[in-house]
């Protein structure tokens, strides 16, 4: 259950700007009226992740994701409404009351926002000790050594661990965490005889967050050159809030700098993202020394189309790293890559030369990744036929994974030259490779599968039933009411008044616009018409979501049609004549509906009294439902 006060829950609703908020992790185009973007929340390479600043929504059209700037929230983040409001609250610098705070408002929260609880936590725990306790200026030594000033230190929100078994474990339970959420992030290890420790002991901490500031795990670098059995750097567990696949070292400093300057700069270690950063090139994150995956390459995705890839001298290590690259091709990304002289990293480099000339280098030595390998092949396959066929191979397969046909075009010809082998040579391997995999994948569909039990026939198999067009219409009234509640019709009514009036004996059968029909009554009841946000920040998930779907409009009339002068009716024009029509297609299958429920009944009637009564409700109903069949156009037997 929630502590957060109603009028600082309003505040929040109030302030929290949807197109803001969702920038935040996406990159919008305006396109018309909405801003448009491909969806963080399923793989597209069409935008279909639509955002209405006036109606304070977003939608997809693609995925079916819906809802207000909480929702998304929620959705981006998998958390809980509470903890949604707590992100905006202090992205617009809303303070909650302090009791929201404490470790039974921690425990009263779901498994998963416990996790982050207590990750948050540790992350503070860890600032502190470098700061404040005498241990920590050890881990201070060591980062000043590094180059890192005070700013780069608090922004990154680096610590350190005490060189103590159970500092972190005593201290968290102390404060009221659970035991089973510090095993659960890997924080605290708990042996089979039950003896517990602290995962990070000794070690500058490295705080890993999500996109939105939150803590997810810790990389920790040992400071003791001498202990070969404690690996260099140690990362956090595999939990149910951190997924290395998933993440990026300094995507949450990073993003807008990437969004702005549309590149985004990948490294590999925590220290090459803290050094560039610090130089002033702030659109940089690093993959943290795992191999690069689709997931990581999305998240880049939703901030630019562009990745510069910076390798150190290691040829070993960048031929180890090709593979990643090829997934960033596939995706339809454009890629460079920048190396750096024998024996030097970004961080390394940097320092050495300073910023201003590690910026020039960048420009001058970026070339395009397909270039890149052709030349790091042809160097190594001279006066060697068989290795230079082999290369060649690589090569088209890389080129085979750009889904763009110019491109790989202008890859082949730029191969053709490097490697002095015809440029049709290169396009008939590929056609090869294309065809064998076409027919890997049609192998796949038309291998025999096994038998599929018979379908088992259901009722009303031809055609759409009453209730389901019963359900349709209702829709439909609940959508107008939302979307012109105050427009004034003909009669000099307003929309909400006009259909109101119309159905006032219609009873909705489909429970959730039932709620939705009741709540604008009670609105108008107590004196106000309703408007999109009583609806959009409603307090059930189930009525904001249903209110988006139905505010949202996946198409809009391009301004040329205005330029051209072609007039185009808005439904708005034609409002009077799209209310009167939705009441009467409700009324018409409403009606359908107890002529036969209502000759159900009569078949179970034995007194003939009665029976003469059924029949002529029944007859009533017929001609009620003829004169709507009438009005509409419909013709009625």
């Amino acid at each position: 259950m929630s502590l957060i006060p109603k009028e600082t829950v309003d505040q929040i609703l109030a302030q929290a700007d949807i197109t803001e908020v969702v920038g935040d992790f996406v990159s919008l185009k305006k396109k018309g009226q909405n801003l448009w973007a491909c969806c963080p929340f399923h793989h597209e390479k069409s935008p279909s992740f639509s955002v209405s600043p006036a109606k304070g929504i977003y939608k997809c059209f693609g995925c079916g994701k819906a809802g207000n700037a909480v929702q998304f929230i929620m959705d981006v983040e998998g958390t809980s409404f509470p903890e949604a409001l707590k992100y905006l609250a202090k992205k617009y610098q809303i303070e909650i009351p302090e009791e929201t705070q404490n470790p039974e408002y921690a425990r009263e929260q779901s498994e998963r926002d416990s996790l982050f609880i207590v990750s948050e936590f540790a992350g503070k725990h860890y600032q502190q000790i470098l700061h404040t306790h005498e241990q920590g200026n050890i881990g201070q030594s060591y980062l000043k050594q590094r180059g890192l000033s005070a700013t780069t230190i608090r922004k990154f929100e680096l610590g350190y661990s005490l060189e103590e078994w159970t500092d972190l474990t005593d201290t968290a339970l102390k404060a009221g965490y659970q035991q089973k959420y510090l095993e659960a992030t890997g924080l605290t290890i708990v042996k089979k005889e039950g003896k517990k420790y602290d995962r990070f002991r000794g070690r500058v901490m490295f705080p890993i967050h999500n996109i939105s500031g939150r803590v997810l795990g810790f990389g920790a670098r040992t400071l003791k050159s001498n202990d070969k059995k404690s690996p260099k750097y140690l990362n956090s567990p595999e939990s149910e809030i951190y997924h290395k696949s998933q993440v990026l070292y300094g995507m949450f400093q990073a993003k807008q700098a990437i969004r702005m300057q549309d590149m985004c700069y990948l490294v590999e270690g925590y220290l090459d993202v803290l050094s560039l950063h610090q130089g002033g090139i702030e659109n940089v994150v690093a993959s943290s020394g795992t191999s690069l995956t689709e997931g990581q390459i999305k998240l880049i995705s939703r901030y630019t189309q562009n990745i510069t890839v910076l390798y150190d001298g290691d040829a070993a290590g960048i031929k180890a790293s090709l593979r990643g690259i090829d997934l960033i091709l596939e995706s339809g990304l454009n890629v460079q890559v920048v190396t750096f002289p024998e024996g030097e990293d970004p961080d390394s480099y940097i320092q050495k030369v300073g910023d201003t000339a590690f910026k020039a280098y960048l420009q001058e030595h970026a070339q395009d990744f397909i270039s890149f390998k052709t030349s790091l092949y042809a160097a190594e396959t001279k006066g060697n036929p068989v290795k230079k066929a082999e290369a060649i191979r690589e090569i088209v397969t890389s080129i085979a994974k750009i889904p763009d046909s110019i491109k790989r075009t202008v890859f082949f010809r730029s191969c053709s030259l490097i490697f002095d082998i015809d440029e049709q040579v290169l396009i008939s391997e590929y056609n090869k490779m294309h065809l064998q995999e076409r027919q890997q994948q049609q192998h796949k569909t038309t291998s025999p599968q096994p038998a599929a039990p018979e379908p088992v026939e259901e009722e009303a198999e031809q055609g759409i039933t009453d209730t389901d067009l019963l359900k349709r219409y209702e829709r439909e009234i609940v959508r107008m009411l939302l979307n012109y509640p105050d427009r004034l019709l003909d009669e000099g009514v307003t929309t909400c008044q006009y259909m109101l009036e119309q159905l006032e004996d219609v009873e909705f059968r489909t429970p959730l616009y039932a709620r939705f029909v009741e709540l604008v009554k009670e609105k108008l009841n107590s004196g106000f018409l309703p408007v999109a946000e009583d609806f959009v920040h409603y307090p059930d998930q189930e009525i904001r979501t249903e209110a988006t779907n139905l505010l949202s409009d996946p198409h809009e009339l391009s301004p040329n049609w205005a330029t051209h002068q072609i007039f185009v009716p808005h439904e708005t024009d034609l409002l009077a004549y799209g209310t009167e029509r939705a009441v009467l297609r409700l009324k018409f299958v409403y009606l359908k509906l107890m002529i036969d429920e209502e000759a159900l009944k009569l078949k179970l009637v034995t007194d003939p009294q009665e029976q003469v009564n059924r029949i002529m409700t029944v007859m009533n109903l017929k001609k009620l439902h003829k004169q709507m069949g009438d009005l509409l156009g419909i013709v009625v037997f």
